[in-house]
């Protein structure tokens, strides 16, 4: 059975912020692991694309764009 947490949006716009700021912690942390150029950049282009996703999930649950109001 799903809970009342489960139904509301905000619960779920918290969790992925929370899993994405985790891959984005690990990519940079890992940037300073391996010695390859191209590797550290595409682990901080990728760690930049999902802080874009994160804000984007941030903006929807504060209806900070027009997009996100009804």
């Amino acid at each position: 059975m799903t809970s009342e947490a489960d139904r509301h949006p905000r619960h779920h716009t918290q969790q992925m912020q929370t899993r994405l700021q985790e891959t984005i912690d690990h990519l940079r942390a890992d940037i300073d692991k391996v010695d390859e150029p191209q590797l550290k950049a595409m682990f901080e282009t990728a760690a930049e694309v999902l802080g874009g996703l994160k804000k984007a999930f941030s903006d929807y649950e504060q209806k900070n764009e027009s997009a996100w109001r009804g």
